[in-house]
Parts: C-alpha cells; structure tokens; sequence
C-alpha cells in the first residue's frame, strides 16, 4: 500500500511524497519534510506516529484497521489537536456502499435479515476486514442494535434458530483477493444483495491522497473525520 500511495501521489500534479518511511527510518525526520501523513501500516505503529504527529502539527489521514478500544480512543484523542481522517476503506465506491447500506436498511425495514461476506487475500491479518466491520456497524445503527451484542461471527454446530436481531458477520480468506464485500437483505421470497470488488489497491491510494488534499483545500486544523466527510456524503 505504502509503494501504491507514493505512485498515486507521484502522478498527481498537485502533490508530491516528502518522505517515505520503513522499519529502522527516522520518525521525526520523515515527518518534518511532509505536511500530511498517510498512514497504512499496523496498530502497532500508530501510537509512536499519533504521537509524533501531534507533537509536530502534522495532519494524519490513516487506513490502518485493527485498532482496539484504547488505540482508537488514542486517535480521538489526537484529532483535538490535528486533523485525522480515519476510515476503513479511502475507495470511493466502497463508500458509496456505506452509503447505499444506510439507506437499504432503512428502506427494506426489520422484515429482512441482516448478514456481512467479505474476502481478502491470505496474508490479511485481521478479521472481520475494517470494512466489513463498519458495513456491520452501519446495519446496527439502522435497526437501532449493538455491533458488540448482535453481531454473530460466523456459526458452527447447534447454534439454533438466527434471531431477529442478528447481524450475520462472515470473513473469508484466500489466493490474492483485494477486496470483495458484500451486504445481503434477505426476505421472504426474495433476496438483495449489495456488493463491492476491489480489483487493484490503487482505489485505496487514491481514496486517500484525495483525503489528504481535502484537509489542504479546505484548511481543516482539527477534527476526527472519514472518507464520508471527504465526500460530502454525510
């Protein structure tokens, strides 16, 4: 992702990479010839980088997923100071899913069931993808539910009967697949079905270096923001 990035910032005429970093480089030193972060690593590193950036001024917009509850309370926190636009997907057409998601919920009512698929290559470490959990998240909100108590991750043995309330959640694992997410709404007597397919990383790269120009034309200072607020979507 990072070598993806730096060509889509390369290629844009109104951007250029100030610095590149890797495992053993230079934090500050990265960070004081940049004037926006864009960040797909892992958890691990985002406490030195949230830190670092805070402590120079620097706006951070992060793909990074995976976080837990004290990490992303850390990212919250930070946006006090900087402008950090965080999402689990920069794709344009994987926000436009989120979007669609709200509004089929709403639209098709409690009558149908509720279940999230989403595949990724077999290196992708965590699961559900960030992606797959804000689709997730996005049904709870809808139906007025709680991701932590509803959502049910897979199912094996006599788990009984799937409640109303249930959000199915299911992550598949294999070959190269960048992405493929899909939301299904299932009636009685029909069935629809929403679904997005990465092909290439470069929709994500791209999501993001239009993130990050964003926060420079529109003279952000501070804030926790997503590829929504980017959008205009919300």
């Amino acid at each position: 992702m990072g070598q993806t990035v730096a060509a889509c910032v390369e290629e844009d005429p109104a951007t250029e990479v100030g610095a590149a970093i890797d495992f053993g480089d230079s934090l500050p030193d990265a960070l004081a010839q940049s004037d926006i972060v864009i960040d797909f690593t892992l958890p691990g590193f985002t406490r030195d980088l949230i830190g670092e950036a805070v402590s120079q001024g620097k706006p951070v917009v992060m793909g990074t997923t995976g976080h837990d509850d004290e990490l992303l309370a850390l990212i919250a926190e930070a946006a006090n100071s900087i402008p950090v636009v965080h999402a689990p997907n920069f794709s344009v057409g994987v926000n436009t899913l989120f979007w669609l998601t709200r509004r089929a919920t709403e639209i098709l009512g409690p009558a149908f069931d509720l279940e999230v698929i989403e595949m990724h290559h077999r290196h992708k470490k965590d699961a559900p993808s960030g992606t797959a959990r804000r689709l997730a998240e996005i049904l709870a909100e809808a139906r007025d539910l709680s991701y932590e108590k509803d959502c049910r991750h897979g199912r094996e043995g006599d788990v009984g009967a799937r409640t109303a309330s249930e959000i199915g959640v299911h992550a598949l694992r294999g070959g190269d697949v960048v992405g493929d997410h899909t939301v299904v709404y299932a009636g009685d007597g029909e069935r629809v079905e929403l679904t997005h397919k990465a092909a290439s990383r470069r929709t994500f790269a791209a999501g993001a270096v239009r993130a990050a120009k964003w926060i420079r034309d529109e003279g952000v200072e501070r804030g926790l923001f997503d590829m929504q607020d980017v959008l205009g979507l919300k």
